[in-house]
């Protein structure tokens, strides 16, 4: 076998992993969006449920909701830097040796792209995470502002002797 065609094989195999990794961050994002929704759900109809009499199943749900919104701002940013290596260090190094240079060519094209200030998918993404967990990090405030507020109050009425 001739060098060049184990260069380009070795590029074509990465190429197809390299697409593979982002149809898995395209299930992944929509993992998060679905578990978002519903937890949004779960917050709308299970207001009015009490765990131990002082903790609502919403400010579990506003809990869980900060969570998982955090969790998925950090996974799209995970995703974009890996993407970033695949396109800009290792498949740029196998192009090197090719005739052509196709991701190369259009890593530089989607910089150009975004020194526009054009909001990318990825930028929506992170967008809609940090709304999502600001939106549940007000209804969790809003939950536990009454029981601090209750437990304040035994303290001071416990510390006064009343």
């Amino acid at each position: 076998m001739d060098r060049d065609y184990i260069v380009f094989q070795e590029y074509k195999m990465y190429s197809e992993q390299k697409e593979n990794f982002i149809d898995r961050n395209f299930k992944t994002n929509r993992f998060y969006m679905v578990a978002i929704t519903a937890l949004i759900f779960a917050l709308i109809y299970t207001h009015n449920i009490l765990f131990l009499n002082v903790i609502s199943a919403t400010l579990v749900f506003a809990f869980l909701g900060v969570s998982v919104s955090s969790l998925w701002w950090m996974n799209v940013d995970s995703y974009n830097t890996l993407i970033k290596i695949k396109y800009g260090d290792v498949l740029e190094k196998i192009e090197e040796k090719l005739p052509i240079h196709p991701y190369t060519d259009e890593y530089k094209s989607i910089e150009e792209f975004k020194n526009r200030k054009i909001f990318m998918f990825s930028d929506i993404q992170k967008f809609i995470a940090i709304i999502s967990a600001l939106f549940f990090f007000a209804v969790f405030v809003s939950e536990i502002t009454p029981i601090c507020v209750s437990v304040f109050d035994k303290m001071i009425k416990i510390k006064s002797g009343i």
